[in-house]
């Protein structure tokens, strides 16, 4: 029986084959989610996903597009804005 913490879905389950030729069910957390545009919703490129140690664990750059509004809003997004701003 899997210890309780392991009983709910929120732990992805693997099998994975050990150097002593078993097969093992190990417990893994999940991916969080994609990370979105906060203006049209769309999936954001350039942004990794992963758990908080492994996001911890990338350079500066390799964590979100370097550039203004880099993982908060998508490219098109941004130069609507930009636009906007030059207009006014």
């Amino acid at each position: 029986m899997p210890a309780n913490r392991f009983r709910s879905r929120s732990y992805k389950r693997v099998h994975t084959n050990t150097p002593g030729g078993r097969n093992v069910l190990r417990y893994k957390k999940k991916k969080p989610s994609k990370h979105v545009c906060a203006e049209c919703g769309q999936v954001l490129h350039g942004v990794p996903r992963g758990r908080p140690y492994e996001i911890g664990k990338l350079s500066k750059t390799a964590k979100r597009p370097n550039r203004p509004f880099g993982g908060y809003l998508c490219s098109s997004c941004a130069r609507k804005y930009f636009k906007n701003e030059a207009r006014k």
